[in-house]
């Protein structure tokens, strides 16, 4: 029966991903703004949606291990994982000055998101802190984006997908709708992998750097590779930019208001320095090629299946 229930999470998650970026595309071209804006913020934001859920839920039940771990790992995995898979599919090419932006948005939250690890607790002021930045940067996106949307709609990729008939409702409402589907399947798949890793004597922070990271992180996977397929390569990188600000700044933000915890030693010791160099290449790479090639995603690929190894 637990297999049953990781199988149609997958098939749930698949679905999702499909009807989201369908309708991110098309919002993005009814509103005339870039897809990566869309990518950034509506879809970025939308499929991290299960990260919240899990750490809020995770610091209520007296979990930091998974409430921290599953933040941390999940920006790793969208990083070396789900970059590197979408990479595989569809070599990715960004305009320097629009991932300038983000790439400094992305350093200042990983740089935020290490020294809460490495001071040790999550109180009030800092979630509240980290909540205050990600409006900044929210506000600082649109302004930008508003400004150069024929430049950005240029370089960051023409939509492949034509507008879907009906009206900005429609297009919104299928965004929306698949982004639940994802979070549903999603729920589906992390229940069931927490149970086979409870069976497998797995320690808490393990599982919430490993299987409740990944897992959370199934609907930006899913995502990713739809908009790789199709060639959105704005939707595509959008997507895991928007969704490691909108973890470190909007996830750990909410959770230390609602929620202070203590951050267990094991993430300050390994998983936080993992997150902060692959954060750090991501940037470094596309800083100096303005593109993600294929070979950049093997190396990616490697590089997680090594971690993964290390922890497990």
């Amino acid at each position: 029966m637990i297999y049953l229930q990781l199988a149609l999470g997958f098939v749930l998650l698949v679905a999702g991903g499909e009807a989201l970026v369908r309708g991110a595309v098309s919002l993005a071209a009814r509103l005339k703004v870039s897809p990566l804006l869309i990518g950034l913020t509506l879809v970025g934001f939308g499929t991290s949606t299960p990260e919240l859920v899990t750490s809020l839920q995770a610091a209520f039940d007296g979990y930091p291990g998974i409430a921290v771990g599953n933040v941390v790992g999940s920006n790793t995995a969208n990083i070396l994982l789900i970059l590197g898979v979408a990479a595989m599919i569809t070599p990715m090419s960004l305009a320097r000055k629009g991932f300038l932006r983000d790439g400094i948005a992305l350093a200042a939250a990983t740089a935020l998101c290490a020294g809460v690890v490495l001071y040790g607790a999550l109180d009030r002021s800092l979630g509240a802190i980290f909540l205050a930045g990600l409006f900044v940067y929210l506000g600082v996106a649109y302004l930008s984006d508003r400004e150069n949307t024929a430049r950005a709609a240029e370089i960051d990729g023409v939509s492949h997908i034509d507008a879907l008939p009906g009206s900005n409702r429609m297009a919104f409402a299928l965004a929306v709708g698949g982004i639940g589907i994802t979070i549903l399947g999603a729920r589906l798949a992390v229940d069931a992998a927490v149970v086979l890793a409870g069976l497998w004597g797995i320690s808490e922070t393990v599982v919430g750097l490993t299987i409740v990271a990944v897992g959370t992180s199934l609907p930006e996977l899913v995502t990713s590779v739809m908009a790789a397929l199709r060639r959105e390569q704005g939707i595509a990188f959008g997507n895991v930019v928007g969704s490691n600000i909108y973890n470190i700044l909007g996830i750990l933000g909410v959770t230390a208001v609602v929620k202070p915890i203590a951050v267990p030693p094991q993430i300050a010791q390994f998983g936080i320095w993992v997150m902060g160099a692959a954060t750090l290449g991501l940037i470094a790479v596309v800083g100096a090629t303005q593109r993600i090639s294929r070979g950049v995603g093997l190396l990616s690929l490697g590089a997680y299946a090594g971690y993964i190894y290390w922890l497990v």
